[in-house]
């Protein structure tokens, strides 16, 4: 870790905050920011504690901040009560904010036909949420049930997320990316009873059949919980219609009764289920919880975004993440702001759909990924200067850490040298963000997420835990528990503990390794371990080694990142086969088709090396970190004296699709 850490480019420009966007910051000057860190970090329970009182509305208030008794399962703010569908809707409708513009939603264009746009005000978004509330239990959703949704980027995936917070049920948002395998797993994990889903949706001009994906993972009972499915007519195409449990949408909200009042829930109820992948063993679902998600992510929607009435918040994440979770839906709503959902993809029709849409829109903050900012740039500046950009007055980015000259071209280019940035890190796990600027106070330098948030206790240690000095680089961990943080696996309490409280004991281990600079800036390394992070999204390698090795021509797999120019990390697979096959061009494809049907298409390998051994030790571990190696380019380092066969290196450095 520390020559990995030790070799980072070290940046030495640094953007100081624009005047005019200082002069109007929601926390101030840096004196006032300092002074909120030192108190925020003396006591970050009673931070936290002052910031649920004052963000939230409680129905009964609670006594007790934290209880870190049963550690590493937290509870936060247990005795008291609230509702998180109340506190993003209910309560805005009492003030002028009803006739605001909560979501405004367009959709990808079809043919020669504009997008389609939808806009609800607080008070409409509201109107349809508690008449699908209503509609879940006319099917039989109760408190504490699982719910799983599976849909496009519509205004339905926010309303049936609301809906299920508000009588209680928990959901569990599955990316409409993913294959029936994936999406079948979920549901018999969580028990789910019912399963939200669309006919189809659009994606640069296509047809993604929703609905057949969801006949194929409940097909032959294997999902038996499975009560039933309610289907959004989103392309209104032909679609199977299984009577008895296949429920229209727009039928159930005609059925439904108009009126539905907010559950009281106790603070530590299950909100939702997200899963996220494991280095090891199946993806883990982790649970968050009502009360203390619900204070993290709208402080933080506040402060990181320096959030106004006035704004028109754009993030390009997919609900089916945790990013569209706490920053599209929850975060945003529970501050009274008017949030941007677009459906397609950033090409289509034209490499200037991003643009357009800020321009016609005025949107003022826009946030998203590291991955998409570099495929912008190879696209270059020609679909950029067709459009007005003035609009914009905040830049941010999720997902991975962003390279130097990316933060600079999208400060110039996207933001035209007025928009500060800010390079937000946080994980599935931390709920909402823990590392990032607050803009119109502090000074920028690209490739930093800055420092953490007010309240998150943020060290760099070494492997027993002691911090470590100055640039020295090491494992990001958080020393205090945080209330967004997931309280546990589902069903999984060992599990939850071993993953990430096992490697120091009683201090949650990111994952990731950084390094921290004379001025306290933190640089986010990436993940330590074999989970790769390819255009922000988080793949397990077993999983798709075990994709691999499921098909009937493969003996054996092990699967790598190397570095990739526009995904951040490109999965690169090497595959010995069974003896006799025809290791031909058409195989690769076939394996990544394959891996693509049982995982989901972002999961599919870059690249297939075929090899007739794979590189192990004399006590038969594969050595990964020789096929890291040798599928980033570089020459073969360190000590190989362990390998059993030497001659296995030669034939791999070979290897090509």
């Amino acid at each position: 870790m520390n020559d990995q850490i030790s070799n980072l480019l070290t940046e030495s420009r640094s953007f100081p905050p624009p005047k005019g966007f200082a002069a109007g910051a929601i926390l101030g000057d840096a004196v006032a920011v300092a002074a909120l860190r030192a108190r925020a970090a003396a006591d970050p329970a009673a931070f936290w504690g002052e910031v649920a009182r004052e963000d939230l509305r409680w129905q009964k208030p609670f006594t007790q901040t934290l209880d870190w008794s049963d550690a590493p399962h937290a509870k936060w703010f247990a005795d008291g009560t609230l509702n998180l569908s109340d506190n993003c809707l209910d309560r805005h409708c009492e003030t002028w904010r009803r006739h605001k513009a909560a979501l405004i939603w367009e959709g990808e264009p079809i043919g020669d036909q504009g997008p389609e746009i939808r806009t609800f005000t607080y008070q409409q978004l509201r109107d349809a949420v508690m008449r699908f509330a209503n509609g879940l239990k006319l099917l039989g959703v109760q408190c504490g049930d699982r719910v799983a949704i599976y849909l496009p980027m519509i205004p339905e995936a926010a309303i049936a997320m609301l809906a299920c917070a508000r009588i209680g049920a928990v959901h569990s948002v599955v990316f409409g990316g993913f294959s029936a395998d994936a999406l079948g797993d979920r549901c018999r994990d969580t028990e789910a009873k019912l399963v939200i889903t669309a006919d189809a949706s659009y994606r640069r001009g296509s047809l993604i059949r929703l609905k057949d994906v969801v006949d194929v993972a409940l097909a032959e009972g294997v999902c038996p919980s499975v009560q039933g499915v309610v289907v959004v007519r989103r392309a209104h195409c032909p679609i199977a219609w299984q009577p008895g449990r296949d429920h229209a949408w727009h039928d159930l909200m005609a059925a439904a009764q108009p009126h539905c009042p907010p559950t009281e829930l106790p603070a530590e109820h299950p909100l939702f289920i997200l899963y996220t992948s494991g280095s090891t063993g199946k993806p883990k679902g982790l649970l968050h919880t009502t009360g203390g998600y619900a204070a993290h992510v709208t402080r933080t929607m506040r402060w990181v975004f320096d959030l106004r009435d006035d704004d028109l918040y754009w993030c390009t994440a997919d609900v089916g993440w945790v990013t569209g979770h706490s920053y599209i839906v929850y975060g945003p709503l529970s501050n009274g702001a008017t949030v941007l959902m677009y459906e397609g993809a950033p090409q289509s029709p034209e490499k200037d759909r991003f643009w357009d849409i800020i321009e016609r829109h005025k949107v003022t903050i826009f946030y998203t990924a590291p991955t998409a900012l570099r495929t912008f740039m190879a696209w270059g500046e020609a679909p950029i200067l067709k459009h007005d950009l003035s609009s914009l007055r905040l830049l941010g980015t999720v997902g991975e850490p962003i390279n130097p000259a990316a933060w600079v071209w999208y400060h110039e280019v996207i933001g035209q040298g007025r928009c500060p940035i800010v390079d937000t890190w946080w994980q599935t796990e931390t709920g909402g963000i823990l590392i990032a600027p607050l803009p119109g106070v502090e000074t920028l330098v690209p490739g930093t997420a800055t420092q953490p948030f007010p309240g998150i206790v943020a060290d760099i240690v070494d492997n027993v835990g002691k911090s470590q000095p100055t640039d020295a680089g090491g494992l990001l961990v958080i020393r205090h528990p945080w209330p967004g943080m997931a309280r546990t696996i589902w069903g999984d309490r060992d599990r939850y503990a071993d993953a990430y409280f096992s490697k120091i004991p009683g201090i949650y281990f990111t994952g990731d390794g950084a390094r921290r600079d004379a001025k306290g800036h933190f640089w986010i390394m990436g993940r330590v371990d074999d989970v790769l992070n390819v255009s922000g999204h988080r793949i397990g390698t077993s999983e798709v080694e075990s994709a691999l090795v499921a098909h009937a021509l493969v003996a054996e797999a092990a699967v790598v990142g190397r570095p990739d120019a526009v995904t951040g990390q490109a999965i690169v697979a090497f595959v010995t086969t069974l003896g006799g096959t025809d290791n031909s061009p058409a195989l690769a494809q076939a394996l990544r088709a394959h891996v693509a049907k049982e995982i989901g298409g972002l999961a599919r390998p870059a690249e297939i090396r075929f090899a007739a051994a794979l590189p192990k030790t004399r006590s038969g571990k594969i050595m990964r970190r020789l096929l890291r190696e040798l599928a980033s380019g570089n020459g073969v380092s360190g000590d190989v004296t362990t390998l059993e066969d030497l001659s296995v290196l030669e034939t791999l450095r070979n290897s090509e699709d």
